[in-house]
């Protein structure tokens, strides 16, 4: 309770309880690619590509047999421009070009690059999770590494808050009266990027491709207009939709980039009530919660979730603050 601090204890199910008729309820159905693969370099050693700006390309036809994406590259040295990397027959790259922690990396495929990733691509977990792959379970990840109302492909990391939803569940919460609108956010590697300067204010957050529809702005502004509760799910709906109504309170409709970094001080424009995971400290979105339901109230309900040995994290537990 965002008022009283008070923590009380229940499954995920009970969300139905504590849901009003006239709430709307915002998703982001972003849906998590395969975009790690793994190849070698023409010296024949091993080489691990991460695309992180699939969002952006993607009004490129994904029949193109050429496509540059921005990309984190993992190899025991790091690849210059011109350098070619291989993935298999049906897959090659170039390097085009090397910034400060990203490369530009030029793709020439065989056929459709979309099912060259199916083919071949890896789900990119958080670095904290560890699979064996010769057990099948990185290959299960595909599938339960996304939400179930994941449809716009282009996150690299899931909105992990929307896990504990299953399609019985929604329909219960609509049957219940309550508005459902989705929205989009393509979740970058950014989110997993530790917060390191001592004044916050000068972290620099990454920017992320989001879409909102007119239905969904005219949606979520009727019911501030009618002083319904707008419950957003997982951090990167508030984030989407906090970043649209900074013009005049008044979520805008459209797409783009979102760079809005929440942290304590900052006054909530649509935002009513949020359900969330456990977070990772010296995270961002550690901060944008602690902004949210205030600091201290935050750190005491993260004390008794570690009394009560909740899960943390993507595959962990979840709050809702209202």
């Amino acid at each position: 309770d965002r008022k009283t601090g008070a923590v009380s204890h229940h499954f995920f199910s009970d969300i139905l309880d504590f849901l009003k008729p006239s709430d709307l309820m915002v998703v982001n159905n972003t849906k998590v690619i395969p975009g790690r693969l793994n190849g070698r370099k023409e010296s024949g050693g091993r080489v691990e590509v991460l695309i992180i700006d699939f969002a952006r390309q993607g009004r490129k036809k994904e029949s193109d047999r050429k496509l540059t994406f921005e990309c984190l590259i993992k190899a025991s040295k790091a690849p210059r421009p011109g350098a070619r990397l291989f993935f298999g027959p049906d897959l090659e790259a170039r390097v085009a070009a090397v910034h400060d922690r990203t490369f530009s990396v030029e793709f020439i495929c065989q056929k459709p690059f979309a099912d060259i990733l199916d083919q071949i691509g890896e789900v990119p977990l958080p670095p904290y999770i560890h699979r064996d792959p010769t057990n099948g379970r990185s290959q299960s990840d595909r599938y339960s590494y996304q939400t179930v109302y994941a449809v716009q492909k282009g996150a690299v990391a899931a909105p992990t808050a929307g896990f504990h939803f299953t399609d019985a569940l929604l329909t219960q919460i609509q049957q219940k009266g309550i508005e459902l609108i989705e929205i989009t956010l393509h979740v970058g590697y950014g989110t997993f990027m530790p917060v390191r300067v001592e004044d916050i204010r000068e972290h620099q957050i990454h920017s992320e491709y989001y879409t909102i529809s007119d239905h969904a702005a005219e949606a979520i502004n009727s019911a501030k207009a009618q002083a319904r509760r707008v419950v957003a799910v997982g951090t990167t709906s508030v984030r989407t939709i906090e970043f649209a109504a900074r013009q005049n309170e008044m979520v805008a409709p459209g797409h783009g980039s979102c760079d809005l970094f929440i942290y304590p001080g900052y006054e909530f424009k649509v935002v009513d009530a949020m359900i969330t995971n456990f977070h990772l400290p010296k995270s961002t979105l550690l901060m944008l919660v602690s902004a949210f339901a205030g600091r201290e109230k935050i750190l005491n309900a993260y004390a008794k979730a570690i009394e009560e040995k909740y899960r943390f994290f993507s595959y962990g537990d979840a709050m809702f603050i209202f």
